[in-house]
């Protein structure tokens, strides 16, 4: 089917959809619903595609009035725009019709880990958190941290974080994977820059219409919560672990001083991470090229460097590089990053055939 014909069967589609619309009798109300939201998504195309018609039908005039002498300059002036316009409405359309992720409009689960750098990486981790914090902040997004491990100098071994607004998946998806600190630690005497890791996962936010877990595959642990250094800070079996016994799956909360709270945001991030896993295994099962895509996921994956002698972040991805990182891990400033990765996948995804 080529680009004419594509946009032919989009336009029957959706004037089939308008017309069972108007006979809501003929179908239940659930089908209505999800019905209405496929016509009113399809209508941005739709007008793309008469837009594009509009401006096909407006070249052909022109071309047709440069032949008349007294019209010609005229003409030829809307043949230009309307030559220049085509093509950029035609890459609009192609845009569209990409398969969106059905998480794009997704809340999401964070988790940032400590990994290879001791002290350092946990020191790292912090960092991170900061700068997630402050960009979900510019975005007007909600940031809850659900739960944190200490480390003994201050920084984070472990932070799970919820963050829900508009559309957060869609612009955070592509954070997960490995990013790499390079600097001189506090604790070095020699000046000696040292390399340090941390893992960040971003995990669509399961509803309950996403995953069903019974309660018989669960298994509960309580016990006292732990601060830094593993000393108890709570005289209660507040702290709560639950494993999700097909899977191996465990999550465990301790931040609130209420043994329920903690089961609560336990199961949430629970339900993320099996919702996760379910989509990647659909994805392997689709692409067996997927590992080679930006956004993949892959947690091993080093993605991102952040370089403080050269004031250097580098997204290796997509060989962008940035000589702010103050800005980028003090203010939270990744939103260059964020639309450079988004405009490559759509790139991607362009290349092969919708």
């Amino acid at each position: 089917m080529n680009f004419e014909q594509k946009l032919e069967s989009i336009l029957t589609k959706h004037k089939a959809m308008g017309d069972r619309l108007l006979d809501p009798s003929s179908i239940d109300s659930r089908e209505f619903g999800k019905l209405s939201k496929e016509y009113s998504d399809l209508g941005e195309v739709v007008g793309l595609i008469e837009k594009y018609h509009h401006t096909q039908k407006s070249l052909e005039e022109a071309t047709e009035l440069m032949k008349d002498p007294e019209m010609k300059e005229m003409a030829e002036e809307e043949f230009r725009e309307a030559k220049k316009l085509l093509p950029e409405i035609e890459h609009n359309i192609k845009l569209s019709l990409i398969p969106k992720d059905k998480a794009d409009d997704k809340n999401i689960i964070l988790e940032i880990r400590a990994g290879t750098g001791g002290e350092e990486a946990a020191l790292f981790a912090s960092d991170l958190l900061g700068m997630y914090q402050k960009f979900a902040q510019s975005q007007r997004w909600k940031f809850e941290i659900m739960e944190l491990s200490h480390s003994d100098t201050g920084g984070y071994r472990e932070a799970i974080c919820n963050i829900s607004g508009n559309s957060v998946f869609s612009k955070m998806k592509f954070e997960s994977g490995v990013h790499r600190v390079q600097r001189v630690p506090s604790t070095e005497t020699q000046g000696r820059i040292h390399t340090s890791a941390a893992t960040v996962a971003v995990l669509p936010e399961a509803e309950e219409v996403d995953i069903k877990i019974e309660e018989k595959d669960l298994r509960m642990d309580v016990y006292r919560s732990s601060g830094p250094g593993g000393q108890s800070v709570n005289t209660t079996d507040s702290a709560v672990r639950i494993t999700h016994i097909p899977s191996g799956v465990a999550v465990a909360c301790q931040d609130e001083k209420s043994q329920h709270k903690n089961r609560a945001k336990a199961l949430k991030i629970l339900k993320s991470r099996l919702y996760e896993f379910e989509r990647q295994r659909i994805a392997d099962e689709q692409s067996a090229t997927r590992k080679s895509q930006v956004g993949s996921g892959d947690r091993s994956e080093r993605i991102r460097t952040y370089n403080f002698p050269q004031s250097r972040v580098t997204d290796h991805r997509i060989n962008l590089t940035s000589y702010n990182i103050d800005k980028v891990i003090g203010n939270g400033e990744i939103l260059e990053f964020i639309e450079a990765l988004v405009a490559d996948d759509q790139a991607r995804k362009l290349s092969e055939d919708i």
